[in-house]
């Protein structure tokens, strides 16, 4: 008789917070957007001025929400700090409770992730038409 090891059993409570691969996610795409900003649009006679601009720009649209956490980091008590470990997998399976009610983790990482990935693809084959249809500009 053999004894059969049985996986550990998975813990299916919600998730309330966000695995560090979306925040990974959200970082890279908006990174992937001002690279292609800079790329592609970085044509004509204001490049200095309209570089600086986007570039003011995206360092806003990330700093803030970056001191906003860095705020609630400093100022929660260390028991209610939490240090997620889960894998990617278990948090994508699971259920992730948010004010409205708890949506799976696979649809909460979707409608995250839609919206900043549909604006740095988008701005991408803009950029890239912009490229091909004013070709004098380069």
């Amino acid at each position: 008789m053999t004894a059969h090891l049985s996986a550990p059993a998975r813990d299916n409570r919600p998730n309330e917070e966000l695995h560090p691969l979306i925040y990974q996610s959200i970082v890279g795409l908006t990174i992937w957007l001002v690279l292609t900003v800079w790329v592609l649009f970085s044509r004509g006679a204001y490049i200095g001025l309209t570089l600086s601009v986007i570039t003011l720009f995206f360092v806003v649209l990330l700093g803030i929400p970056l001191l906003l956490w860095l705020t609630w980091r400093r100022h929660i008590a260390s028991n209610d700090q939490h240090n997620y470990s889960a894998l990617f997998s278990e948090w994508i399976s699971s259920s992730f409770v948010t004010w409205t009610g708890a949506i799976s983790g696979r649809e909460a990482a979707v409608q995250i992730l839609l919206p900043i990935a549909a604006v740095a693809i988008g701005m991408t084959i803009f950029g890239l038409a912009f490229l091909f249809a004013v070709p004098h500009l380069a």
